[in-house]
């Protein structure tokens, strides 16, 4: 069985291979193929050699191209970095005598108004001032909230005189008279706050049957309750006319108290938290000359206590034992006033002075050694709760919130007007009460008290405000502490409870607009353009006009006082800071931005040559400035005129670099980012000799010197080439 069934699978193989066996016509058509098939890979491999070799010429072509334009770049390269810094040097020069014409003028202007007001940087004025006024009787509420405006103003000009002071003698004397003003404004509100509550039975509200009264100016509002009837079903008050209230334990309900809730509409206890915790070494710039550092913060005598400041501070609260220990916080912090965290690296640039015939633009700089900014920020570890001023901006002012002892009442005997004097002035009410000993109960004896607040109107906040209290102890703003927030985003109101009567503020994360979305500058006339910022949450447009400045923004609330008016770059940036819109950077904010890390320098570059052709050429955002690393910058342009929006189709590319400017191949539509220059074109070692090659006779026209250093000072100050 086993030998047929071998045998039977035997013959079946051998009749297979029979099968196999191909005819003449396949023979010739295998032949046939084969031969196609080697016909085919010579023709491939023919083409792949004719395509290796039009490569292999045209990397050469593009590389003679490249060595021809090299080559011509760099003949002509000191012509025209000579030009350019001929351009820069002159537009500084008239511009830097402008602002000191400026200066003497306003002075003269002042000096012959007569007006009373005493030159702050004239110490004998302002110390005569300071005298007078502090031995002032009158207790008007009328008259004081007059004089602390003008006290007020003089503070303004005394920041002023420090931001721009050079000697540190001199500016320790700006220090002493801001800490003395300081002194005598929050003495003068408390005097007067005391001279209201004496005559609270005079005042009686017949509803209530106890004294609530408002008193308000452009600086202050002032709101105050006196406890006259001891209700102890009292719960609260609102005042009605500024959206202030607030909420008492029946513990206070029934005591002899006087609530105040003072609104100070500027902030004299943030600057005291940064000096008090912050030592920032000056950043310094690389100047223009390339050799020596300039300091970015002329501020510096502001920014360390000496020992001399720290005795001054001690004279000063030792004259004001008897006070409430929230004014005495404040002593001292008004003579380290700076802005240093709201400046920008823009002003510093622009701060050079006596430069002269050394002028060299950034380009030239670039080859020295060193970075834009070299800065070293020291921060003492923050405590759970304690706010980092650098990440949360207060906005709107701060909220005195106090709890007195309601001063003796006068009484009518006999046509006789008998009242108890103190010499002790007014008195804080202790709240919560210190037992001499350690309770568990003490918190429900005493339990927190409740305010609420409606938004300032002046003030953006473009997510739910943060609440922070002042710790009079550490000197700083603090978070924990803070119960039951009730945010109502439509009446914009908040509400929240506190353990004890404390100062408090209205707080916003400061990059909270960051990073941009896109970014346009377009001319609108000759000398006039327009700034848009497509921030993060919303857009700002900034009409630049000459040497001013004029917000643009499509929200109406918080932003009326600033809307529609002229004013210098600086004061717009500060009011916009102050308003709770921020779209400048500072040395803090890449430590909370994600940004396109850029060279200081290059970009500093750009920015100057952009501003010498802002009233001829549109510039914007591109997706490849994230794209071509941190050595180059890509930038859309076009020459443009008219106040009409820029065709799409009108941008073109340009690569920016430390030794060379080109146009691109590319465009925003493209699939990928390509460094290759558009056909016909040239290379050069300046933006606006680029920007030249394409540009009518009409677009070569200079711009006013004022303009061109305004829209230099926004463009550094926003850095727009970096944090979009």
């Amino acid at each position: 069985m086993v030998t047929r069934t071998l045998y039977s699978f035997t013959i079946l193989n051998m009749s297979s291979k029979k099968g196999r066996k191909l005819t003449k016509a396949q023979k010739a058509k295998k032949l046939q193929d084969e031969e196609e098939r080697r016909l085919q890979e010579e023709e491939d491999a023919r083409v792949q050699a004719e395509k290796e070799e039009q490569e292999r010429l045209e990397r050469e072509r593009k590389e003679k191209e490249l060595e021809r334009l090299e080559s011509k770049d760099l003949e002509r390269r000191e012509d025209e970095l000579n030009e350019l810094r001929h351009l820069l040097e002159e537009n500084h020069t008239a511009v830097t005598t402008w602002k000191a014409d400026a200066f003497e003028t306003a002075k003269w202007e002042k000096y012959m108004r007569c007006d009373g007001i005493p030159d702050p940087a004239v110490q004998k004025d302002i110390n005569t001032y300071i005298s007078l006024w502090r031995d002032d009787p009158h207790v008007d509420i009328t008259l004081v909230l007059k004089q602390c405006s003008v006290a007020l103003q003089l503070v303004e000009e005394l920041e002023g005189l420090l931001r721009d002071v050079t000697d540190p003698q001199e500016g320790h004397k700006y220090q002493e008279t801001l800490i003395s003003l300081q002194e005598l404004i929050h003495s003068k509100h408390q005097l007067t706050t005391e001279e209201i509550l004496k005559k609270a039975s005079a005042n009686i509200d017949t509803e209530t049957g106890n004294m609530q009264t408002v008193v308000k100016d452009d600086n202050i509002t002032l709101c105050l309750w006196a406890n006259l009837k001891k209700n102890p079903r009292f719960k609260g008050l609102t005042f009605e006319e500024t959206g202030l209230g607030f909420e008492l334990p029946k513990q206070l309900a029934v005591s002899n108290i006087a609530v105040r809730i003072l609104h100070t509409h500027y902030d004299h206890l943030s600057i005291l938290a940064r000096m008090t915790h912050l030592r920032t070494h000056t950043a310094s710039y690389r100047s223009l000359a390339g050799d020596e550092d300039v300091p970015a913060d002329v501020d510096e005598p502001e920014q360390e206590e000496t020992k001399e400041e720290e005795e001054v501070k001690e004279g000063s609260e030792a004259k004001q034992e008897g006070e409430d220990e929230e004014v005495q916080s404040i002593q001292g912090l008004e003579g380290r006033k700076s802005e240093a965290s709201l400046k920008t690296r823009s002003d510093s640039a622009q701060s050079v002075g006596g430069r002269g015939s050394q002028i060299q633009t950034q380009i030239e700089a670039l080859g020295a050694e060193g970075d834009l900014i070299s800065s070293s920020v020291q921060q003492t570890k923050l405590n759970q709760g304690v706010v980092d001023l650098m990440q949360y901006t207060p906005l709107g002012g701060v909220f005195y919130y106090d709890v007195f002892h309601l001063p003796p009442q006068a009484h009518q005997v006999n046509g006789w007007e008998i009242r108890q004097l103190l010499d002790k002035g007014l008195q804080v009410f202790p709240y919560p009460v210190q037992s001499s000993t350690s309770d568990e109960n003490d918190a429900l004896t005493c339990p927190p008290v409740g305010v609420t607040v409606t938004l300032p109107e002046s003030v953006v906040f473009l997510e739910t405000p943060q609440v922070a209290h002042w710790d009079v102890a550490e000197k700083q703003w603090r978070m924990d502490g803070i119960t039951d927030v009730s945010y109502e985003e439509a009446e914009a109101k908040i509400s929240f409870k506190m353990d004890s009567f404390q100062a408090f503020v209205l707080m916003q994360e400061t990059y909270v607009n960051f990073p941009f979305q896109r970014w346009e500058l377009r001319p609108l006339e000759q000398n006039s353009a327009l700034l848009t910022v497509n921030g993060a949450l919303i857009d700002i447009s900034i009409t630049i006009q000459g040497d001013q400045c004029m917000l643009q923004s499509e929200l109406e609330k918080g932003l009326c006082h600033l809307k529609g008016k002229w004013m210098s770059g600086p004061t717009l940036q500060r009011a916009m800071l102050n308003a709770g819109v921020n779209i400048f950077g500072n040395e803090y904010t890449e430590k909370f931005v994600s940004t396109s890390s850029k060279d200081p320098l290059i970009e500093h570059a750009a920015y100057e040559q952009m501003a010498l052709f802002a009233s001829a050429c549109a510039f914007s955002w591109s997706k490849w400035n994230a794209k071509c690393g941190a050595e180059h910058l890509v930038i859309q342009v076009c020459e443009h005129h008219g106040p009409d929006p820029v065709p799409r189709d009108s941008w073109r590319l340009y690569l920016l670099g430390a030794q060379r400017f080109q146009k691109l191949e590319i465009t925003e539509r493209s699939e990928a980012f390509s460094p290759d220059h558009s056909p016909g074109s040239e290379f050069h070692s300046t933006f606006i000799h680029m920007l030249q090659d394409d540009m009518s006779a009409d677009g070569k026209r200079e711009s006013n010197n004022l303009f061109v250093d305004t829209v230099q000072s926004l463009l550094c100050a926003t850095r727009p080439l970096m944090y979009s």
